[in-house]
């Protein structure tokens, strides 16, 4: 019996020493990686003012592909509708041949108003995200060759979102200088869904709120959220004659990231523009996020997998493809920087798994010291440094976060951001564990599957709670 308690004390103390060494230093390395941007963000200058004048010319194309969306899309068609009424724009809806619940949805809305154009593929569904809006993108030189005209640019949004009246008027001003404009996207909170759907929350009001501004600010390239995104019809052109005559990559499970990471790629212009419309409210794209734990762990390890494992294979790093495209060195780096931010989430969830494996052996082994003998290590000095700069940079973390969904959200929401934090840990671990696993048989199988997200109808006090709030 002594034999197996001194196993157990050695496994336990051991094992949770080195985890806590191992995640003191990733949690250090991540932590500062974070407060370099933040103090850049803190001293980042004005963005560009769009050009004077009446903006873009030409009728717009909106592009909402659609599997399985019969619960949501019609209303979100109707919204659209009135919110843009009086705009020049077409609203491209892809669906499926196997989808009969979201054909009967909108058939009828679709018939009684030409500017909703429906474009069913060939193929049934799902095929992918980037597949869908390759059919639309058919669908559209196809109408430009009918009716002798030629659209000025394409809009992205997806099926449940909430635009903003003053939406298309923003982008006309500012793709007369860039390529491609990304407004924040605010996802709303729901009641019932304040822990898992409201960490989507915390994490959007700080990346497009500080990421999405010190990137535009430096001219480096931007991903593209794919809703609440226009690209005019050149730079989508530009993409399509490298790729086929298809402009979005139809086997990624991110391809609306790296339409926008292409666009920076070949040198061309992007833009991210926070601001507020002629009402006072802020013009941003609002929808629903998933509210269930299982459901963001599928759509995150979706956006692990595309962007950090399948996106490196895609894209490679700044500079290899155009020799850095006459990029100044600094800016170039500083896009390679922004690069692995975005693919570091694997690493970070590996850090954090440690980190809570070791907090609990650690918790085992003061249990043993108590009650079994056990003689635990005394901390060193620099074990002592380590775990208080960790801590001040985690203090520091919590602040931001909680800043920016106070802007976005108000006071409550940014108090429970602090407890939700460990909410997004938890769905990070688990989504990377997945993500991992679905590249694996993306690289084994070579097929990619939409493995979309159910949605269902946001409830109207979450709606009216977000859009009360402006920054």
């Amino acid at each position: 019996m002594e034999l197996w308690s001194a196993w157990l004390e050695w496994l336990v103390l051991g094992a949770g020493r080195e985890l806590m060494l191992f995640a003191s230093v990733g949690i250090l390395l991540v932590g500062l990686d974070d407060l370099l941007f933040d103090l850049f963000w803190l001293g980042r200058g004005d963005a560009d003012a769009p050009r004077s004048g009446s903006g873009l010319a030409g009728k717009f194309a909106v592009f909402i592909p659609a599997w399985k969306e019969e619960a949501v899309l019609a209303a979100t068609l109707r919204r659209t509708l009135a919110a843009w009424e009086g705009e020049d724009f077409r609203i491209y809806v892809g669906c499926y041949p196997n989808d009969a619940p979201t054909l009967f949805a909108v058939s009828q809305l679709i018939a009684r108003d030409p500017r909703l154009r429906l474009v069913v593929g060939e193929s049934d569904g799902p095929t992918t995200k980037g597949d869908n809006l390759n059919r639309m993108w058919t669908a559209l030189g196809e109408d430009e060759r009918r009716e002798g005209m030629r659209f000025a640019a394409v809009v992205l949004h997806d099926a449940e979102d909430h635009v903003h009246a003053e939406e298309l008027a923003l982008y006309r001003r500012h793709l007369v200088d860039h390529a491609m404009v990304q407004i924040p996207v605010v996802p709303l909170i729901e009641p019932a869904s304040r822990w898992i759907g409201g960490h989507y929350a915390d994490e959007f009001a700080e990346a497009h709120g500080k990421e999405m501004a010190l990137r535009s600010s430096f001219g480096v390239a931007l991903p593209s959220a794919g809703v609440g995104c226009a690209l005019t019809r050149n730079a989508l052109t530009l993409l399509a004659i490298e790729r086929g005559g298809r402009p979005f990559r139809a086997d990624s499970l991110t391809e609306d990231y790296e339409v926008g990471m292409l666009i920076g790629a070949y040198g061309l212009r992007a833009a991210f523009v926070d601001t507020l419309g002629a009402g006072g409210s802020r013009i941003v794209s609002r929808g629903e996020f998933p509210g269930r734990f299982e459901d963001a762990i599928r759509q995150k390890a979706r956006w692990i997998a595309g962007i950090a494992l399948a996106g490196w294979d895609h894209l490679g790093w700044p500079g290899s493809r155009t020799a850095g495209g006459g990029m100044p060195s600094a800016r170039l780096w500083f896009a390679r920087w922004m690069l692995w931010r975005d693919r570091r989430a694997p690493l970070a969830a590996i850090i954090l798994l440690a980190a809570y494996a070791g907090v609990i052996l650690t918790g085992a082994g003061l249990i043993g010291e108590r009650w079994a003998g056990w003689h635990a290590a005394e901390m060193s000095e620099g074990m002592r440094w380590l775990l208080a700069t960790n801590a001040a940079l985690l203090m520091w973390r919590l602040a931001m976060r909680c800043h920016f969904t106070a802007r976005c959200y108000g006071r409550n929401e940014a108090l429970r951001a602090i407890p939700r934090a460990f909410v997004s840990n938890v769905i990070a671990i688990l989504s990377a564990r997945r993500a991992l696993m679905l590249y694996w048989r993306m690289l084994r199988s070579g097929e990619v599957l939409w493995d979309k997200t159910e949605h269902r109808a946001a409830l109207p006090s979450a709606v009216q709670m977000s859009k009360a709030m402006t920054p």
